[in-house]
């Protein structure tokens, strides 16, 4: 490549290096319309209803060493090693905890990316935060952001560690409703991964799939990694 990066192969992925600021990075996700299914939008209505139910279930205890084993199967893979910048969700009690993920960025040097919601543009806005607890407030519905804090380029972001009510087998993720993550990961200037972060009992056998449907590079949960080399890659 005339930029200097190299090529590399994770599982059956192919990634570049770049050596400006040396993470590994996926090309560029297209999308692919002989991966869309025909389920109808009632589906999702009642996949995110069973969704939900399913979460609720889980005792606060469950949910926090479930959380507590997703995060390190994560922070063990060669994808969050090779992360400069990773940009995670501030978690709500119903999802995986990214505490301890945020914490381990910080003890290796790496720069901490949260979701600022400009609601009226229905956009995420990343921005540097270097703590959990000052410089925070909770918008609707319960979303936790920060009130402060430095913009980070999306082409600068390493590693998307992206919540949802659900996630396929196949790489796909049904979130709340408002496309948000589906907007930012679909962004021209996006070059990284997108990694699915879940309770196992959040992963079902398929999702019905439509064109702004963004899948992910990778998804992790209490109960083992899944990379998604089948998921159309485009090498620009």
């Amino acid at each position: 490549m005339g930029d200097g990066s190299s090529r590399i192969t994770l599982g059956s992925i192919r990634y570049t290096t770049s050596p400006r600021i040396g993470a590994t990075r996926r090309r560029s996700a297209v999308r692919c319309s002989s991966r869309r299914n025909a389920m109808p939008q009632q589906t999702k209505a009642l996949l995110r209803r069973q969704l939900k139910e399913k979460i609720a279930a889980l005792t606060d205890e469950v949910r926090r060493a479930k959380s507590l084993t997703a995060c390190a199967l994560l922070m063990s893979t060669p994808e969050f090693a090779a992360a400069r910048v990773v940009m995670l969700y501030l978690s709500m009690p119903t999802e995986v905890d990214t505490a301890p993920l945020a914490l381990r960025c910080w003890q290796q040097g790496k720069t901490v990316v949260v979701p600022k919601v400009a609601w009226n543009q229905r956009r995420m806005l990343p921005v540097e935060i270097t703590s959990l607890q000052t410089d925070m407030t909770t918008t609707r519905p319960g979303v936790r952001e920060p009130t402060a804090g430095k913009p980070i380029p999306v082409n600068l972001i390493d590693l998307v560690v992206v919540p949802g009510l659900g996630f396929s087998e196949t790489g796909y993720r049904i979130g709340r409703g408002m496309g948000f993550y589906d907007r930012f990961l679909a962004q021209e200037q996006f070059l990284g991964l997108s990694c699915g972060l879940a309770f196992s009992e959040q992963i079902v056998p398929d999702l019905p799939v439509l064109d702004h449907d963004m899948a992910l590079s990778m998804l992790v949960s209490d109960r083992g990694i899944r990379r998604f080399a089948s998921n159309c890659i485009e090498q620009r």
